[in-house]
């Protein structure tokens, strides 16, 4: 495991363990959060990890910083060495949960099914094959509540996003940006290429923890009928 940090404002710190997004790091950051968590300093307020890195947020008034350290920025990663030195040696695979997400692709849960397809010489079928033919490990949770960034999409069905964004994207779209895929957990503007809609909530604010995707998880996409996506969304049928 190797790392480095920086500073980020003067009440967080940046551990970057690698620049490019693999599962050998995802698991040494997912490793770095449990072991800060689990034994938190004076002052820690929260981690959050992405592909790369994890950013630790403390209360600089909360920091019992000692002699040696002038600064909180150095006093703090002092302490982080030392738990990252410790995960290192303690460092194992952790189990995963594998989460189905019913997805309802094409028509007017995805309207831009056919674009992706056209774009890479596929039929629709063949998109919703590939799409749904594999799992993909949930990185982190952002930009939205709830939002999974994945990895493991096959680049034979990658899109780029709209020149312009849509100003309304429904709750649950699954959507094609470069060689990512998502899902929209809330309604919100958006450039992605939407191809499906599933009928789970992701966003479940009455929960702990609130989304129902978390960091380490894997997700299989299982398409679905229009009638299914109704069913299960407690809607009437067509």
């Amino acid at each position: 495991m190797a790392w480095s940090f920086y500073p980020l404002g003067d009440s967080a710190v940046l551990a970057e363990f690698g620049q490019s997004i693999s599962s050998k790091i995802h698991k040494e950051i997912r490793a770095a959060v449990h072991r800060i968590e689990q034994d938190p300093f004076p002052g820690f307020i929260e981690c959050v990890p992405s592909f790369t890195a994890v950013c630790v947020f403390y209360d600089l008034a909360a920091l019992r910083i000692p002699e040696r350290n002038r600064t909180a920025y150095g006093h703090v990663c002092s302490i982080l060495r030392d738990k990252l030195m410790l995960t290192e040696d303690g460092l194992r695979a952790e189990s995963s949960r594998i989460i189905d997400i019913p997805v309802c692709y094409g028509g007017e849960f995805g309207p831009d099914l056919g674009y992706v397809a056209e774009l890479n010489g596929l039929s629709k079928e063949d998109v919703v094959s590939i799409h749904s033919g594999g799992q993909y490990l949930v990185y982190a949770i952002g930009f939205a509540p709830g939002f999974p960034y994945l990895g493991g999409m096959p680049d034979t069905i990658a899109a780029p996003r709209k020149t312009t964004p849509r100003l309304r994207i429904p709750a649950g779209s699954v959507g094609i940006a470069g060689s990512q895929t998502g899902i929209y957990p809330i309604e919100t503007p958006g450039g992605w290429q939407i191809i499906g809609r599933t009928p789970l909530e992701l966003f479940r604010p009455g929960d702990s923890p609130p989304t129902l995707l978390q960091g380490g998880d894997y997700i299989r996409f299982c398409p679905i009928g229009p009638e299914e996506y109704r069913r299960l969304r407690g809607m009437q049928p067509l």
